[in-house]
C-alpha cells in the first residue's frame, strides 16, 4: 500500500452533535465524532488547532499521533480528549478503509456477531415510565435504561419523597416487563454517598442490571465504599476522558461496570485500553453512547473485538435526524446491533443530510434546588 498524507481535517457542527472528516491525498475520508456532549464550538476549537500539526501526517501513525497531541501541552482536560477521541476514530476509519477491513480485525478481530443492546425509556409520571418500557421490551430489547426520579427531582422537600419515587418508579418498571429483562438504573451522580448506599439497599429486591452514577465520580475511594455497601453493580465512568481516572476507580472497587465514552476516551485506542484494565480486574464494559449514529458505529467495532463487553447503550436512530446522517444505517435487530463487515467503521455519511440540520447550541438549564443552590444533573 503506497504512503498517503493528510490533507484537510474538517470538523462539522451538526445538529447537537460534532462530526469530523479527515481527508487525505488518495481520497480516503475517515470519520469520527467528538463527545464533550454540549460543548461542541469549543471541541470544534480544539479540532482546528491540531489540525495544524495533523496536515502532512501519515495517518496510519495513530498511536503516535495521538501522543504528539496530548503531550504537547501542559493542560489536559475533557475539550482537548473529546479533539483527540474524533481524530483517533477517524484515523482508524482511515486505516481500516485503505486496508479493506472493520476496524475490529485491526484490533484483535472479531469476539461475536452481534452487540446487545438497552434502550433508553423516559416518561412524565411512573405509568407512562412503565408504558414506555414495556413498548421497548415488545420492540425486542432485553434490556431498559431509566431514570427512576421525576424531572424535577431537585425540587423535592425531603430525600425520603425523593427516594420513595425512586422505589415506586423501580417496583413499576419491573411489574411492567417482567422478571427476564434487565433493568438500567441511570441516578445522574444526584445523591450523597450516604443517600446512594441507602437507596440502593432498597432496590435490591428488583434485580437491577446496573446502579449508574449513584454520586459524583470524583473520588474513586468513596465510589469504593458505596459499592461494597450499596450490594449492587455500579456503572460508572461516562465523565472520564483517560485511563488513569477508569484505573483509579478500578483498584478502589468502584465499578462491577466500567462506561466509557469512545468521543471523550480517547477514541478507539484509548477505550481499548480502558477494555483491557476492566478485563484484568473481572470488569464488564458498557459504552456510553448518547451521540450520533458515528459514536454507535465506533462502539460496534470495539463491543466486537473485546471480549468483555457487557451491554451497549442505544439512543435510537430510526427518527430524525439520526436516521438521516447515514448513507446506509446499522442493522438493529431484536435488540442487537449487527456487527458489520465494511471497513473501517462500515459507515459512510450522508452530506446532503449534514446540509440539512443547523448547529443546536447548549442551553445553559443548571438545575436549582428549593433553597436556591445548584444540583447535578
Amino acid at each position: 500500500m503506497t504512503k498517503t498524507r493528510i490533507e484537510r481535517v474538517e470538523p462539522i457542527l451538526w445538529d447537537r452533535w460534532l462530526l469530523l472528516k479527515i481527508c487525505c491525498e488518495d481520497g480516503t475520508v475517515g470519520i469520527g465524532e467528538g463527545g464533550v456532549h454540549g460543548w461542541q464550538r469549543p471541541t470544534a476549537t480544539m479540532i482546528e488547532v491540531m489540525a495544524r500539526y495533523l496536515v502532512g501526517q501519515d495517518p496510519a501513525r495513530i498511536e503516535h499521533h495521538y501522543q504528539w497531541l496530548y503531550r504537547s501541552s501542559h493542560f489536559m482536560g475533557s475539550v482537548v480528549q473529546g479533539a483527540l477521541s474524533a481524530i483517533d476514530i477517524a484515523l482508524w476509519d482511515i486505516k481500516g478503509k485503505r486496508l479493506g477491513v472493520p476496524v475490529y480485525d485491526l484490533l484483535g478481530g472479531r469476539t461475536r456477531d452481534r452487540v446487545r443492546c438497552y434502550m433508553h425509556v423516559r416518561g412524565d409520571s411512573i405509568d407512562e415510565l412503565a408504558a414506555g418500557a414495556r413498548a421497548k421490551v415488545d420492540a425486542g430489547f432485553t434490556a431498559v435504561r431509566f431514570d427512576p426520579f421525576g424531572a424535577e427531582y431537585h425540587r423535592y422537600a425531603s430525600y425520603s419523597k425523593w427516594a420513595d419515587e425512586a422505589v415506586r418508579s423501580v417496583a413499576a418498571v419491573r411489574d411492567a416487563v417482567g422478571p427476564d429483562i434487565d433493568l438500567c438504573v441511570e441516578i445522574h451522580r444526584r445523591m450523597a454517598p450516604a443517600e446512594s448506599i441507602a437507596l440502593g439497599r432498597r432496590l435490591e429486591r428488583f434485580n437491577p442490571f446496573f446502579y449508574e452514577d449513584p454520586m459524583l465520580p470524583d473520588s474513586p475511594a468513596v465510589m469504593g465504599q458505596v459499592h461494597e455497601r450499596c450490594n449492587l453493580p455500579i456503572a460508572t465512568g461516562e465523565r472520564f476522558t483517560t485511563i488513569f481516572e477508569f484505573q483509579q476507580v478500578l483498584e478502589a472497587g468502584g465499578a462491577a461496570y466500567v462506561r466509557p465514552d469512545l468521543c471523550l476516551c480517547g477514541g478507539m485506542s484509548g477505550c481499548k485500553k480502558v477494555a483491557a484494565l476492566a478485563e484484568a480486574q473481572h470488569v464488564r464494559v458498557i459504552p456510553h453512547n448518547p451521540l450520533s449514529p458515528v459514536s454507535t458505529a465506533a462502539c460496534v467495532q470495539l463491543d466486537a473485538c473485546i471480549p468483555n463487553f457487557a451491554l451497549q447503550e442505544y439512543t435510537g436512530e430510526s427518527e430524525p435526524p439520526k436516521s438521516e446522517l447515514l448513507v446506509e444505517p446499522l442493522l438493529l435487530e431484536d435488540g442487537h446491533l449487527l456487527v458489520p463487515d465494511g471497513p473501517g467503521l462500515g459507515i459512510e455519511l450522508d452530506d446532503a443530510a449534514l446540509a440539512r440540520h443547523p448547529v443546536q447550541d447548549k442551553v445553559l438549564d443548571t438545575p436549582l434546588g428549593r433553597d436556591g443552590s445548584v444540583r447535578d444533573y
